[in-house]
């Protein structure tokens, strides 16, 4: 709910102590976040997003993953309650997006949680959380690219009769040497990303239309062919096989927060970014449902198994026409690649804010003064993700995803409630209905999404989490922006 609230002084140190354990739990003032809001290295951000455009930053990011890619990893372990998993990552999700709409509508920066937690919780915690942004956003790029390839492929076939060979369409491992089209579509969306931000949204509202015409256009053909006995054995592999789906499909939630992303790009932040990610993960929730429900009743949950272009199949089977699938493949060719484009740009604005505290190298915080973006970032990150989606397979990247995610969505829960208790007059243009209480659930739900994850993912995630520690250790934690202004503090004195 609005909450214009009133601004309150800046009572925090802008300058805190760096001795002892201080110096990991030194926390970036409000006030300080927002100032340094756009400030790059040789040039700015341009404030050029429309709360419209910001929507469709969300949407864009969100919209297609679960439904083009992972359902045919998700059905086989819950059945037709599949859809139940949409609906219980939809609420882990939207728990956490209420915190979301408050911190950026309090704290409208670039560097999403990560901004949250180091005004927050301190310089250690945020570090942790800007890492699992990386793995949330540079390997979920990579995961949905490994899809795109899939529907590229069924649109070849549809329409000229080819197919791209394994060899070059999929990871070493399931028969290939590199997965071609997965490195393609990656360095197109870094085509448009370096042409700045105004112009990345336009192509990608484009493309967010086209992807919702094709998902109403397969629930319009897969309708026709639902049979009610493909729910008869609704939930076969009990709740534990909903619970791994709803873990899984979090994955597909991911991108409501890209909003908050662009906080440093939006015109009028505090206003826009709320609203912007409760109305994207509205829209995105009813649609995952509707078509999780059409397309098990069309199929059987069996048939899921492997397939990694279930719709476009569906669609084919249904209507006993090449055409509908094929039409419904070029949707998706366009709308996944959307979803590259908006992740990749979260990472880059992650990385970009991370830079201009001194925690990664300052490289990813150089900006162009002609397009207003950090260039060198984002060849670099697309580089990383494109290589990535050339030769890891689906399945391991998904998870991996949805562990790092969780984690970073949990935090934003507790920051919401410690920023309540250390800023409580701090102006929120968007308030958390009913206190802590959807902070707590969203916490809880996000911690017990995590634990239905396998154990190979815990163990990817704790190695994950050991190379990012010993990077900060090595590096951020000395040349924090924070600690070398300290220093020069001291040293004046």
């Amino acid at each position: 709910m609005l909450d214009q609230g009133t601004a309150s002084p800046a009572t925090e140190p802008t300058v805190p102590k760096t001795s002892g354990l201080s110096a990991l739990t030194r926390r970036k003032p409000v006030e300080r976040l927002v100032a340094e809001g756009g400030q790059g290295e040789g040039g700015s951000l341009r404030r050029t997003l429309s709360m419209w455009q910001l929507t469709m930053i969300s949407i864009g990011a969100t919209l297609g993953t679960g439904i083009f890619v992972v359902l045919g990893d998700a059905v086989p372990k819950a059945g037709p309650a599949v859809t139940i998993a949409f609906v219980i990552a939809g609420l882990t999700a939207l728990f956490s997006a209420l915190s979301y709409a408050e911190l950026a509508g309090s704290i409208p920066v670039a560097g999403s949680s990560y901004s949250y937690a180091y005004a927050t919780m301190g310089e250690l915690v945020a570090w942790v959380c800007g890492w699992c942004l990386v793995l949330e956003y540079g390997v979920s790029v990579a995961a949905v690219a490994v899809g795109w390839g899939e529907y590229l492929n069924e649109l070849l076939d549809g329409t000229i009769g080819v197919t791209i060979p394994d060899v070059l369409s999929s990871a070493p491992g399931e028969g290939g040497i590199i997965n071609l089209p997965g490195l393609i579509v990656v360095l197109l969306a870094m085509v448009f990303l370096l042409g700045g931000a105004r112009e990345s949204a336009l192509v990608n509202t484009i493309m967010v239309f086209v992807k919702i015409a094709a998902l109403v256009l397969f629930c319009a053909i897969g309708f026709m062919g639902f049979k009610s006995g493909n729910y008869a054995d609704f939930m076969p592999l009990g709740m534990a096989g909903v619970s791994a789906a709803g873990a899984s499909l979090f994955f597909s939630y991911i991108g409501f927060d890209a909003a908050s992303t662009a906080g440093e790009e939006a015109k009028d932040p505090k206003r826009d970014l709320p609203r912007a990610i409760m109305l994207s993960l509205l829209i995105v929730t009813v649609l995952y449902v509707l078509v999780a429900a059409v397309a098990v009743g069309a199929w059987n949950w069996k048939d899921f198994e492997g397939s990694e272009a279930s719709l476009a199949a569906i669609m084919h089977d249904v209507s006993g026409q090449a055409f509908w699938g094929t039409l419904l493949a070029a949707g998706a060719v366009i709308s996944i690649a959307s979803v590259v484009l908006t992740v990749l740009y979260g990472q880059t604005r992650v990385l970009f804010a991370m830079s201009r505290d001194g925690l990664v190298p300052k490289v990813f915080g150089k900006v162009s003064g002609k397009t207003g973006t950090p260039r060198v970032n984002t060849v670099i990150v697309s580089v990383f993700c494109g290589a990535l989606a050339s030769v890891i397979p689906l399945g391991k990247l998904v998870d991996a995803t949805s562990i790092g995610t969780l984690f970073a969505f949990a935090l934003v829960n507790i920051a919401v409630i410690v920023l309540r208790r250390t800023r409580p007059t701090m102006a929120r243009t968007f308030r958390v209905p009913l206190g802590w209480t959807f902070p707590i659930l969203g916490f809880g739900f996000c911690v017990y999404n995590m634990f239905s994850l396998d154990s190979i993912t815990w163990v990817v995630f704790g190695c994950w989490m050991a190379a990012g520690l010993v990077f900060y250790f090595l590096y951020g934690m000395r040349r924090s922006r924070l600690a070398t202004d300290a220093g020069a503090t001291e040293a004046e004195k």
